[in-house]
C-alpha cells in the first residue's frame, strides 16, 4: 500500500467518523446548570474544579468558591483569585484545617454549618454562574452536614442555570445519584508514598 492509498483510507475513515459524530451532536441541544462531583482517592479533584472556575473567569462568568476544610494555608489558586480576580470570583475559606489537625468535632461541625449557609447564599444568587464547594464531601462523610438536606437543596433550590461543583473523596451515594456529572479520580501512583512531601505548584 502506498502512502497515498493510506492517506486516502484514513481520510475516508475520519469522514465517516465525523458524519456519525455530527449526527450525535445534533441531538444534544439542551442546557442546564449541572451538579458536578469530583471524588475518589486520586489527586486532582480540587485542581480540576479550580480549572472550571478559571474557565468561568476567562469567559466573564461570575462565580464563587467556598472551602469547607482547608484552613488559612496559602494556595496558589486562592492567592491568584484574591489578587487578580476578586471582582469575578468570590472566595470564602470557611474551614480551619483538616479534621485530624483541628481535633475539635464540635468546632468542625460549627464551621461546616457556617460554610453551608454561605454556600446556599451564593448558589441562590442567580448572578453566580458556578459555585465550587471545595472539600464538602469530607464534611458530609463525617456527618458534619446532613446529606439529605444538601441533596434536597441542590435539587429543589439551585437556580436552573447555575453549576455547582462539589469535591472531596468518599462522596456519598445520595450525592452521586443526584449529580449530573461524576468523576472519580483513581489513585495509581503518588509521590507521597515514596516519602515526597506536598510541593508548591503541584499540590498547592
Amino acid at each position: 500500500m502506498t502512502d497515498t492509498d493510506d492517506a486516502a483510507r484514513h481520510a475516508a475513515k475520519m469522514a465517516k467518523k465525523k458524519t456519525a459524530r455530527d449526527k450525535i451532536m445534533a441531538t444534544k441541544t439542551d442546557q442546564k446548570g449541572l451538579v458536578v462531583v469530583h471524588t475518589g482517592k486520586g489527586k486532582g479533584k480540587s485542581t480540576a474544579a479550580f480549572g472550571m472556575i478559571f474557565r468561568c473567569i476567562a469567559h466573564g462568568m461570575p462565580c464563587a468558591v467556598v472551602q469547607f476544610i482547608k484552613g488559612g494555608m496559602s494556595t496558589g489558586e486562592r492567592d491568584l483569585i484574591l489578587a487578580k480576580f476578586s471582582d469575578a470570583c468570590q472566595f470564602h475559606t470557611m474551614g480551619e484545617g483538616f479534621t485530624w489537625e483541628t481535633q475539635d468535632k464540635s468546632r468542625d461541625m460549627e464551621m461546616a454549618a457556617a460554610a453551608w449557609e454561605k454556600a446556599k447564599e451564593l448558589i441562590r444568587d442567580p448572578a453566580n454562574k458556578m459555585v465550587l464547594l471545595d472539600e464538602i464531601n469530607i464534611a458530609l462523610r463525617y456527618d458534619y452536614l446532613d446529606i439529605n438536606e444538601v441533596v434536597k437543596f441542590l435539587l429543589e433550590e439551585k437556580p436552573e442555570m447555575t453549576h455547582v461543583v462539589l469535591t472531596g473523596r468518599n462522596a456519598k451515594e445520595e450525592l452521586i445519584e443526584a449529580a449530573d456529572l461524576v468523576t472519580e479520580m483513581e489513585l495509581v501512583k503518588h509521590p507521597f508514598r515514596s516519602g515526597i512531601k506536598a510541593q508548591i505548584g503541584v499540590e498547592f
